[in-house]
């Protein structure tokens, strides 16, 4: 069941993407006449463009881009998508960049309707803004239309070696620890400020709207509540979103792990790594994982991993009976 959902997520938000980019690319063939020849194809620093190619090598490129992200998150997706965290990212990824592609060639190229020559094409500084942000309405609703797991108890017993904490018949515990910071906010904090000062040295105010959702993003992304109680295990962002919960019936087993960002997620923050791992990802060293039903599993980094385990696991011989 989980496989057929993880390609039918593939299969519709690809679809979605190329239909996109497929559209943008007939409407500015249809404006061909109407363009100099060759288009400009990229801006540098100043207002003028230092690029240029034909209209068909900026469309062809602008569409094989499209189609070979679309196929590297349909990889991901179609072997790897047995969670619906990342088949969510999968929809959301594959629609933002087929509706990035067809901003694209629209903005871009409209900008040089009517130009005898494409050295006299300006791009105001919303162009790009739009391009990146206006992609972002179709890739929510994308991710929105992704159904979420079903619940799935365990059948077998947690791992008998699995660590455990000793409770009484009647006793509560609850472990709960903040995930925040690392060498990922660091990054982000250098991007935005990068970004912001870019904005401020072209005068292109609009392009403040960029770092700004980064800066939104980055909030949201790089601090966390993990919770472990009789539930199970809940991780949400100090923002209230994004956030997952793993039921305490469905835990196989937890233990600590030790994560390198890059290597096993390549980088920081809600990240899908190797195997389809889900991982919310702050620093290098310990993470807590936990082994759940249908093949999953999540990570995440943060301190005291292995009282967070030990409980998880405790609670879910519980739920169990």
């Amino acid at each position: 069941m989980t496989n057929s959902s993880a390609r039918k997520v593939v299969l519709w938000s690809s679809l979605t993407a190329l239909v996109l980019v497929a559209v943008a690319a007939v409407v500015v063939w249809s404006w061909r006449d109407d363009l100099p020849d060759p288009v400009a194809s990229h801006w540098g620093a100043g207002s003028a463009p230092d690029g240029f190619t034909s209209l068909g090598a900026f469309v062809l490129g602008v569409v094989v881009m499209v189609v070979v992200l679309c196929a590297l998150f349909g990889v991901i997706g179609w072997h790897w998508g047995s969670s619906a965290v990342t088949r969510r990212m999968v929809a959301a990824s594959s629609v933002w960049i087929g509706g990035f592609g067809a901003s694209l060639l629209l903005f871009l190229l409209g900008a040089q309707r009517g130009l005898a020559d494409a050295a006299q094409a300006t791009l105001p500084g919303w162009t790009l803004a739009v391009t990146i942000v206006l992609p972002l309405l179709p890739a929510i609703v994308a991710a929105l239309l992704v159904r979420g797991d079903r619940h799935d108890p365990a059948t077998t017993p947690v791992a008998a070696d699995a660590a455990r904490i000793a409770l009484s018949g009647g006793e509560r515990a609850v472990w709960i620890r903040r995930a925040d910071g690392g060498t990922g906010l660091v990054v982000g904090a250098i991007a935005i400020a990068g970004l912001v000062l870019l904005a401020v040295a072209l005068r292109q105010w609009a392009l403040l709207i960029v770092p700004v959702l980064l800066a939104v993003v980055f909030a949201a992304m790089f601090g966390f509540t993990v919770r472990v109680d009789a539930t199970g295990l809940t991780v949400r962002s100090l923002v209230g979103w994004p956030g997952t919960h793993v039921p305490a019936d469905e835990v196989e087993r937890a233990s600590v792990t030790e994560v390198r960002p890059i290597r096993q997620f390549g980088g920081w923050g809600w990240r899908v790594g190797r195997g389809g791992r889900v991982g919310v990802v702050l620093r290098a060293g310990n993470a807590l994982l936990v082994e759940r039903t249908g093949g999953r599993s999540l990570v995440v980094t943060v301190d005291d991993a292995a009282t967070g385990a030990a409980l998880l696991n405790t609670l879910a011989d519980r739920a169990r009976s």
